[in-house]
């Protein structure tokens, strides 16, 4: 009788992925997904694919604006400090302050999260901040795709991008078209990075100035993890109401490229921003980078947000209103320069 002594048989998990991990922590995020349904989806989790059904009521020519992003080196922060729930609300806040510099409201978010080896605790700490944007925001996080791939990222890291549709009406799409000489550019603020300027903000904290994640700084109101991990601002509650009684000719979402490289987006030929840059008080995170790191003033604008995360350009003759409304809802604004005549540029004065 022979005996078999050939080794056991490899196994996916040999090979360092762990479909029982997949599957634990599909079981976790599940009600995550649940809790952001809207009346559109018409599919649960499992399906090969999303399936929405837009309510088109009200809309004479429905557009759909999508739009994708990620978070950058902002999620090395997340690693270091094991914060994973705060990542996901950043992805969907960015993504819906890109689809409503249009004009448009989001439909439905879906998320891709890719890393080594896969922590259920990590990935549903994840999808639960995914899911909190989406529930602020009334959007349906109608799937995603979780990717296990061993050697290709670190122990402990992974990546994350997000992806949106939204929908608004042709006649009401906002693309700058309508901006014109004398308008008036308002700045409403950030809540910090929000998810822009981050290689450079940690080599500042942590190379030039030594300091570490639990450490505070004298100024800024917090520890270094905690300047770092704040989230990215939403910014559809404070402009829905401007924006649906006609009062925006532009916007502009201060991301990577800074006021400098982001309002020209919108400009039309013939126009420029003039900004003036003691309008507004920059708070003191940016005054601490660009003194610390010895960061050049322009650079600093190209990079950083400097406290102005959204950017709101109306007529003159609308501008009074469109204070009226942020008001009402608490936002805080403030008027930062005009536009004049030039060559799709910021002019800082």
């Amino acid at each position: 009788m022979s005996r078999d002594n050939r080794k056991p048989g490899l196994t996916y998990r040999d090979a360092g992925v762990d479909i029982d991990a997949q599957d634990e922590a599909l079981d976790r995020i599940k009600g995550f997904l649940k809790s952001t349904r809207t009346p559109g989806v018409l599919a649960d989790l499992g399906s090969f694919g999303g399936l929405f059904q837009p309510d088109l009521t009200g809309l004479k020519e429905p557009v759909l604006v999508s739009s994708s992003d990620g978070i950058g080196t902002k999620l090395k922060v997340a690693f270091d400090t094991g914060i994973h729930n705060t990542v996901g609300r950043d992805l969907v806040n960015h993504c819906v302050d890109d689809i409503l510099v249009q004009g448009a409201s989001p439909l439905f978010f879906m998320d891709y999260v890719a890393t080594g080896v896969l922590e259920p605790g990590v990935l549903a700490a994840v999808v639960e901040g995914v899911a909190a944007g989406c529930r602020e925001a009334g959007c349906a996080l109608l799937g995603g795709e979780t990717a296990e791939m061993p050697g290709f990222y670190g122990p402990g890291e992974y990546d994350v991008a997000g992806f949106i549709v939204g929908i608004v009406d042709k006649d009401r799409i906002i693309d700058g078209s309508g901006i014109g000489h004398g308008d008036i550019i308002l700045a409403l603020p950030s809540a910090g990075l929000h998810t822009n300027g981050y290689s450079l903000a940690r080599k500042i904290f942590f190379e030039v100035a030594g300091l570490e994640l639990d450490q505070q700084v004298e100024g800024l109101g917090g520890t270094v993890g905690e300047i770092l991990l704040a989230e990215h601002r939403c910014y559809l509650g404070a402009l829905r109401r401007p924006i649906d009684e006609g009062l925006v000719a532009g916007l502009a979402h201060i991301t990577g490229g800074g006021l400098t490289d982001n309002i020209p987006r919108i400009l039309p030929e013939g126009t420029a921003a003039e900004i003036d840059t003691a309008s507004w008080n920059v708070p003191a995170l940016f005054r601490f980078l660009e003194e610390t790191g010895n960061v050049e003033r322009g650079e600093m604008f190209r990079t950083f947000n400097m406290g102005a995360g959204m950017v709101l350009i109306s007529p003159e003759q609308k501008i009074a209103r469109v204070e009226a409304l942020m008001a009402e809802t608490g936002e805080e604004c403030w008027r930062i320069g005009s536009i004049v005549e030039g060559d799709r540029e910021v002019r800082y004065v």
